[in-house]
């Protein structure tokens, strides 16, 4: 009764050492994978902080910080700025460098001939008249010495004789007085004539809700162009509220300022022409498309409208 049992399990031993692979399931079956690369991680730099008006009346000069734009968030001259601070050159600050937005002990702000009281006039009297001393030479004589002196020669008298003219009269020349030297050409201390910065419509005015300057709605990429001639004194993003912002220099101390551009096409320190093409408007730092611009004079933002043409 024994033997069909081992006959079971010799056949189940002879099945096992069967040549052959063993059955395998394709679940079991994983291809390689390609080498996972790990991808290096840039370091985050830091955001340059935007200037904003500040609250001890000090600012730390960070990287694309200008002193024109120093000045223009804070409402202050930039002249004040280098004055309190001792800068040879505006053009010239240093990252770190500590600024002071107040004037020192014993000195004020500086107040623009301008805004100073005009003399008042005075009626001039009758002009003198000038003369110069004339000199003239005789030789000596008796007649000549009588002449002078106002005694009379008895001798000559009492001859007839009739003292003889001066032998020789000399007159001192006077110097002809020099003409006054030409005056010098004078340095444009004023805007000949302003430009409108962009076509489209007025949407906000000076002053209102706090406004600094006036707000020009066109379409993205419209172009903005210079009011003036000047000089680009700010061109990027680092003034809080203004988005891309393009700051002009003109003559006698208008700065213009064009702020929530698309794409600023000057750079610092270039000079631009009235009417060139400056910018594209866009809404960098603004809720919708349009053009915020201010013009300002020593630090003082002044109503564009009162010096841009009128419109038909």
């Amino acid at each position: 009764m024994k033997y069909p049992a081992c006959v079971l399990i010799a056949a189940a031993l002879a099945g096992c050492a069967a040549p052959g692979p063993a059955p395998v399931r394709d679940a079991q079956i994983r291809k390689p994978s390609a080498p996972v690369r790990a991808t290096p991680i840039e370091p985050v730099r830091a955001a340059t902080p935007a200037i904003a008006p500040s609250s001890n009346g000090l600012h730390e000069v960070a990287r694309g910080d200008t002193l024109y734009a120093i000045a223009f968030a804070n409402g202050l001259d930039y002249r004040d700025l280098a004055a309190w601070n001792r800068l040879e050159s505006p053009d010239r600050i240093l990252v770190g460098q500590t600024l002071r937005l107040t004037p020192p002990p014993g000195m004020a702000e500086t107040r623009p001939l301008d805004e100073a009281a005009p003399p008042a006039p005075q009626a001039l009297g009758e002009v003198p008249l000038f003369r110069a001393p004339q000199a003239v030479w005789l030789p000596y004589t008796e007649a000549n010495w009588a002449q002078v002196s106002g005694t009379a020669v008895a001798a000559s008298a009492a001859s007839g004789q009739v003292a003889s003219a001066p032998a020789a009269v000399q007159v001192s020349a006077v110097a002809a007085p020099e003409p006054p030297a030409a005056p010098a050409a004078p340095v444009a201390t004023q805007v000949d004539a302003w430009l409108w910065p962009a076509d489209g419509s007025l949407a906000g005015r000076f002053g209102a809700a706090g406004g600094k300057g006036i707000d020009i709605v066109a379409a993205r990429n419209a172009p903005i162009k210079a009011v003036a001639p000047g000089k680009v004194v700010y061109s990027g993003s680092g003034l809080r509220g203004y988005g891309q912002l393009v700051i002009v220099k003109h003559a006698g101390e208008f700065l213009s300022a064009y702020a929530h551009n698309e794409a600023i096409l000057v750079k610092e320190g270039e000079a631009v022409s009235a009417g060139q093409k400056i910018a594209l408007m866009g809404d960098s730092g603004a809720d919708r498309v349009k053009l915020h611009f201010e013009i300002r004079r020593y630090g003082k933002p002044l109503d564009p409208l009162a010096y841009l043409p009128e419109r038909s």
